[in-house]
């Protein structure tokens, strides 16, 4: 008897214990499908507290400011804030600047998902009930078109300001520029917004290239989805390149080359262009080493080169539909790029390198080589042009024919033809006027279209004869 009453009083106790650890269950399964609950905070809504603040009240606010501040929030607290703020939209005006800046600086593009929509709502929600805040959200979002840096301190000291290597960066791209279409959607007017903060955030040419390449890349991509802002874009790509290409001589660069070869050399220069041996083993590092891209020695031609791989590849992309050359898209970055040609690179001295891209459009279709030596033969002959700009015209010229592989023999020789005749007629109008006598400041523009056809002379003459 006493046997049975301890099994029956153990069936209980197992009995009570399984139920508590079904219920356990039951709790923890709907805690996770359940959406985030309202967190532990003080101040009461947000709602509340703006009411408030209109009041004189402000205590509130700043509790408010201070939770959204904190460097551990979590993302179940940033999608509740996010809701309430959402609901409260017509009352966030110019007085809660603050406040909306404190929220523009939430770390929300490497959170989850869940975040990083509601963020993108709240985004659409701000700028359509007030537009005040628009400039705000733009530059918020433009910060984020360079990776993040990575500040180390030694005794309070920053000592280094290095990109962090984040394998995420193409999705927070990806999320940035669905940022600017969703305020775009909502203010049309943001293009017109937008390119000022571009200019204003466009990094300092010495930064590292990895953060000049993700700029220039995610500036490229703004100008497919807002077209009217491509020469612009276009315009001020093309500006800073110029400063990089003038601010280092072709000496320089050649000179690092080469002492960076003879520190790489002291083995036999001929080995790796040519592996006779199929068989031969090598060293896995080294054939690391060789598996690397090429990189230039000067660390401003190495900027330069990257940047300018880029806008080629962007040239290439625009251009060619299907593998095939279209015709008017290419005729109209044509005219895009002919105008900023005018304004920045015939003006600038000293660039070695950057103009190149107009060359690179060119080699498409003979059509646009043709078109461009008409435009800068119109430059050349015209006298209410500066002497700078004609003489500029006249060695773009010069070395277009004499390099430009795809420019076809008869094209060279009318357009040496026609450079020969104005000479002479520039020589017949000079011999009986008061001016006839050496002076480059005086007659700069001949003396330019001399050396163009001695120059195309010299490189062209094996076909000319």
């Amino acid at each position: 008897m006493l046997t049975a009453v301890i099994l029956c009083h153990e069936f209980d106790n197992w009995y009570s214990w399984f139920f508590r650890l079904s219920d356990m269950l039951a709790l923890e399964s709907d805690f996770f499908n359940s959406p985030p609950k309202k967190t532990v905070r003080f101040g009461g809504t947000v709602t509340e507290v703006l009411l408030k603040y209109k009041k004189g009240e402000t205590n509130d606010l700043e509790l408010l400011k201070n939770q959204l501040s904190d460097p551990d929030i979590r993302d179940d607290q940033i999608i509740n804030w996010l809701l309430e703020f959402r609901s409260s939209v017509m009352y966030l005006t110019k007085d809660f600047e603050q406040l909306i800046n404190i929220i523009l600086r939430l770390p929300w593009l490497n959170r989850s998902q869940r975040v990083v929509e509601e963020y993108l709502a709240f985004l659409g929600n701000l700028v359509s009930a007030q537009t005040v805040f628009l400039r705000p959200c733009l530059s918020m979002i433009a910060s984020h078109f360079v990776p993040p840096q990575v500040i180390i301190k030694e005794g309070g000291i920053d000592v280094s300001d290095s990109d962090d290597e984040d394998d995420n960066l193409p999705a927070i791209f990806d999320t940035c520029h669905r940022a600017l279409q969703i305020i775009t959607r909502y203010v049309p007017s943001t293009p017109w917004f937008l390119m000022p903060i571009l200019v204003e955030k466009f990094p300092f040419v010495r930064k590292s290239k990895r953060t000049l390449e993700c700029y220039v890349h995610n500036l490229l991509r703004i100008s497919l989805y807002f077209p009217t802002l491509r020469r612009e874009i276009l315009e001020l790509v093309i500006e800073k390149l110029l400063k990089l290409d003038v601010s280092v001589s072709r000496q320089d660069i050649e000179d690092a080359e080469e002492k960076a070869a003879q520190t790489c050399g002291g083995t036999d220069t001929t080995e790796g262009l040519f592996n006779m041996d199929e068989d031969e083993d090598i060293d896995p590092e080294k054939k690391a080493d060789q598996e690397q891209p090429n990189q230039m020695a000067h660390p401003t031609a190495e900027r330069l080169d990257v940047l300018l791989c880029l806008l080629l590849s962007y040239i290439e992309d625009v251009c060619r539909v299907h593998g095939k050359i279209d015709n008017n898209k290419t005729k109209d970055l044509y005219r895009d790029l002919i105008s900023i040609f005018d304004k920045l690179l015939l003006p600038t001295h000293a660039s070695c390198h950057v103009q190149f891209f107009m060359f690179f459009l060119f080699s498409f279709k003979l059509g646009f080589a043709e078109a461009f030596l008409e435009h800068l033969w119109k430059k050349l002959q015209d006298p209410n042009n500066p002497a700078i700009i004609r003489q500029a015209a006249a060695n773009y010229i010069g070395s277009f024919l004499a390099r430009a592989k795809f420019i076809p023999l008869i094209t060279v020789k009318t357009c040496l033809d026609l450079l020969v005749n104005w000479l002479h007629m520039y020589l017949t109008n000079q011999d009986s006027g008061t001016k006839a006598f050496c002076d480059v400041a005086l007659h700069g523009p001949f003396y330019s279209a001399c050396q163009a056809v001695f120059y195309t002379v010299v490189f062209r003459h094996k076909q000319l004869l």
